[in-house]
């Protein structure tokens, strides 16, 4: 988990890490929810290279990852550490109020260690992946079915 978390702030900076870190409560004081965690990515890592692309168990694992997401969300937000995360938002913003030229891809520079933090595309594109086509179809089934219900929640 340390690991993880040295990597957001590398890629997301501290208020990323921060934020993410509530993810990481929430598992570490809900027992159940972190079986359900561990069985989806056990699910996840048995689609390898053996697995095509459109056999039913990449949407139906698809499928698990939204759920457990689902569940996750809502016990994050029931603990109240969303409240938390809506709070250091704030006051980052007011720490660090917008430029004209955020978004603009640049490294920027990670307040809390003085090191460089890495646009999220580029540090994506420096991770030492190794999915098979069938679990990077997943993660795309995954992404859509949450882009869904993200827009319907949004209108």
């Amino acid at each position: 988990m340390l690991d993880g978390l040295l990597v957001m702030e590398r890629i997301f900076g501290p208020l990323g890490t921060a934020v993410h870190a509530s993810r990481f409560i929430a598992l570490a004081t809900n027992p159940d929810l972190r079986e359900e965690s561990g069985r989806v990515d056990a699910a996840e890592e048995a689609l390898d290279d053996t697995v095509a692309v459109d056999d039913p168990r990449v949407a139906q694992v698809a499928a698990e990852r939204h759920a457990f997401e689902l569940v996750l969300e809502a016990v994050i937000a029931d603990s109240g550490l969303a409240a938390g995360d809506d709070a250091l938002f704030d006051s980052w913003e007011e720490l660090h109020p917008a430029t004209g030229d955020e978004g603009s891809g640049e490294v920027c520079q990670s307040s809390s260690s003085g090191q460089e933090t890495m646009r999220v595309f580029e540090a994506v594109g420096k991770m030492p992946y190794d999915f098979s086509p069938a679990r990077l179809r997943c993660m795309e089934l995954y992404q859509e079915l949450a882009a869904a219900r993200d827009s319907r929640a949004s209108s």
